[in-house]
């Protein structure tokens, strides 16, 4: 188990949105430090945090974060994009661009992190998914796929690193009220809610965390017919 009262953890994405509440709820349950990254580190805002320049599709930008951050004991891969590339009509740039991002970006900084981890006796890894890991609709296809890798990749890291004393969680999320959602007309749970329920997650060692009525919903269809479950979804 990983408390995260003294604990230090680096939050990808951490600049605003999920990863922003996320930077402020560690420090209000007692951490020791947080890194909190962003492509540019002076949009860091928090007084406390430890900004730290990262591009998660690039492994040297990758390595060098690592490098500055050698105490980590909890690693949140929370940084994502969501283009609204299509398969049929976006460019195939566009779609390997959300894979780059949602899937490659969080196994780059696992495999930089964790001999980290290790070396500082074991940790947590939290990977931010979506309820679209497990349900696609128009307009959101590459994304979707993206994170459905992920999800794969998080069920697949998890066995492979609880021998090594690193365990791992997966968090699916419908619609939260940030910037990504406005425009949005759909019931919205806040970041800080997100937050809060990723951190519990996290110290009770859980598997999966589901942070919303929707993503509960999608996962508890996930048995039904698909095209009972697409109609419910998708109309």
């Amino acid at each position: 188990m990983t408390s995260i009262k003294g604990s230090v953890a680096i939050v990808t994405g951490g600049s605003r949105g999920i990863g922003k509440a996320l930077v402020e709820t560690l420090y209000q349950r007692g951490a020791a430090k947080v890194y909190a990254t962003a492509r540019d580190p002076r949009t860091v805002t928090h007084p406390d945090a430890v900004p730290l320049a990262l591009e998660v599709t690039d492994p040297a930008s990758v390595a060098a974060a690592a490098a500055q951050a050698p105490d980590v004991n909890i690693l949140i891969n929370n940084a994502g994009t969501s283009s609204g590339a299509t398969f049929l009509d976006s460019p195939v740039d566009d779609v390997r661009r959300e894979f780059e991002v949602n899937f490659y970006g969080p196994l780059l900084a696992t495999r930089a992190f964790v001999p980290v981890l290790e070396r500082n006796g074991g940790g947590h890894i939290l990977n931010i998914h979506s309820a679209l890991s497990w349900i696609t609709m128009p307009g959101v296809e590459a994304y979707s796929a993206s994170k459905s890798a992920l999800w794969s990749q998080t069920n697949a890291l998890r066995l492979v690193l609880r021998p090594r004393g690193i365990n791992v969680s997966g968090l699916h999320v419908g619609y939260v009220d940030t910037d990504m959602t406005t425009g949005i007309d759909a019931p919205k749970v806040s970041a800080q809610s997100v937050a809060e329920q990723a951190l519990d997650g996290i110290e009770a060692d859980a598997a999966e965390i589901l942070a919303d009525d929707l993503s509960r919903q999608v996962k508890a269809g996930l048995s039904a017919d698909l095209a009972v479950l697409y109609s419910q979804f998708t109309g």
